[in-house]
């Protein structure tokens, strides 16, 4: 990547970013969102909707509903870490689901190996964070996604050769 960093008015509208904690690690693209991305997808758009280019799990209801996006990823073999634990376990697999102030889902990350976050920013790029706070909103700002709703786990897939 040519640029560490996201450019100021976007990043402007995470309040909590920090650079330094951040780094971007793709090009800005409109092919795959956040959800997809979290999915480990990055040839759809993932949103319980219809249309070109857009994909949700056959059987889960198209609802925008954090019951709706548990199911997608059910759908994938993740299920809700009671504990919401955040810290990396051997072993597993985790993502964040966010929701706005109304409880939509707004966002979801993923955590790499190293115990950090990576997330698709809408149609912008890819970064990966320190921290889950890093993208929520701010309570006096309310710029972000929001707040991290729940934990998600499923066993690693493991690579061979």
């Amino acid at each position: 990547m040519s640029e560490e960093y996201l450019a100021p008015e976007l990043e402007a509208n995470f309040p909590n970013l920090r650079r330094g904690e951040y780094e971007k690690t793709s090009k800005n693209t409109a092919v795959y969102n956040c959800i997809a991305y979290a999915a480990e997808d990055e040839s759809v758009w993932w949103w319980p909707d219809h249309g070109v280019g857009i994909y949700w799990p056959v059987g889960v209801s198209q609802e925008e509903t954090i019951e709706s996006f548990v199911h997608a990823y059910g759908s994938i073999g993740y299920v809700v870490c009671d504990d919401g634990c955040r810290n990396v376990e051997a072993g597993f697999q985790k993502i964040a689901i966010y929701v706005d102030d109304d409880g939509v889902p707004s966002h979801a990350a993923r955590q790499l190996p190293s115990g950090c976050w990576t997330s698709k920013l809408g149609k912008a790029e890819d970064i990966r964070h320190n921290t889950l706070e890093a993208i929520e909103s701010d309570p006096i700002m309310g710029l972000g996604y929001g707040k991290v709703a729940l934990i998600m786990r499923r066993p690693a897939v493991e690579i061979t050769e």
